[in-house]
């Protein structure tokens, strides 16, 4: 079976990433579990020096010979994406696992709407057409009616809180996504990857005293979240999707990004009984419906897409 894999890198890469997007769908519940231990920005400064410490001692070499430029590209990059994470562990914290992961699918809509604002494009990205905007239209329907308490006539009576700090989240991981689209090319990937980790962290630490009085109450939960979401979903899934998606068309993995937040429901449903009414299932189905539109659609693929993305998730 190894040695089948080993000669069909291209099978191999498909599998590695759905397991990836599978981890990131299911943590979600996970991390809602632990959060209630650890205060969730205190969580993501833990999960990230953890994460950060593993990249950087298998990445060394490198990182002793990092200019100016891959710092700065690294600090952008990873300003973005500690900004996703701190949106998104407080919005977790205030809405289920299902609807925060559905908002969050939302940055694969964001990245064709804010890339077509001038100075923001990527050279290299295909300029955004008319699906773009469709599936951007279809995702945020479907936000509204995800979000919608049934029976319910006010249609924008369900987006608090919780839900409005994820769509912070979704933007800031497409601003993520946008900077990594115009640096990932000409810098090594396991630089890049330790050094935006390592920004993050510090970004999660300047922000530390907004969780008021960081709690931790160490649990098996919280470890076991812990090490999952800082070894597995983050240290490890930059370097396996840093390689799977040389091997595999932007296409393909746009597709399998889509399944993250089915993951989530799947794995909430299973472990917390979490029910979606038939509203926000119709509306959990519009924001599929528009993130495949706004990727499976163009007749040439997007580069953006197949470079190394943390998620979304978790």
């Amino acid at each position: 079976m190894l040695a089948f894999f080993r000669r069909s890198p291209v099978l191999t890469a498909h599998v590695l990433l759905l397991g990836v997007v599978f981890v990131w769908g299911t943590t979600f519940t996970l991390v809602k579990a632990a959060l209630l231990d650890v205060s969730p920005l205190l969580f993501n400064l833990i999960r990230m020096l953890l994460a950060f410490v593993v990249l950087a001692a298998w990445s060394w070499g490198k990182l002793r010979s990092s200019t100016r430029r891959d710092l700065r590209a690294g600090a952008a990059a990873g300003l973005f994406l500690g900004l996703g994470y701190q949106f998104q562990t407080a919005g977790l914290t205030r809405t289920t696992p299902t609807k925060s992961a559905f908002i969050t699918g939302l940055v694969v809509v964001l990245v064709p709407l804010l890339g077509a604002i001038p100075g923001v494009h990527p050279p290299q990205m295909q300029p955004t057409r008319w699906n773009g905007f469709a599936g951007a239209l279809l995702a945020f329907a479907g936000l509204i009616l995800l979000t919608t308490p049934p029976h319910s006539a006010a249609l924008l009576s369900g987006i608090g809180i919780g839900e409005l700090l994820t769509l912070g989240c979704a933007f800031a991981f497409a601003g993520h996504l946008l900077t990594i689209a115009r640096v990932a090319s000409t810098l090594d990937a396991r630089r890049l990857g330790a050094i935006q980790v390592g920004a993050a962290a510090c970004l999660m630490l300047v922000t530390l005293p907004l969780d008021s009085r960081p709690v931790l109450h160490w649990n098996a939960t919280v470890v076991w979240a812990l090490l999952i979401t800082s070894l597995i979903a983050t240290a490890a899934a930059f370097t396996i999707q840093s390689w799977a998606q040389k091997h595999i068309s932007a296409t393909h993995a746009a597709l399998i990004f889509t399944l993250e937040p089915v993951f989530a429901w799947l794995t909430s449903l299973l472990f917390l009984h979490e029910r979606l009414s038939i509203r926000s299932l119709e509306g959990a189905g519009l924001i599929l419906v528009g993130i495949l539109l706004s990727e499976l659609w163009p007749a040439q693929e997007s580069h953006l897409i197949a470079l190394p993305i943390e998620p979304i998730s978790s």
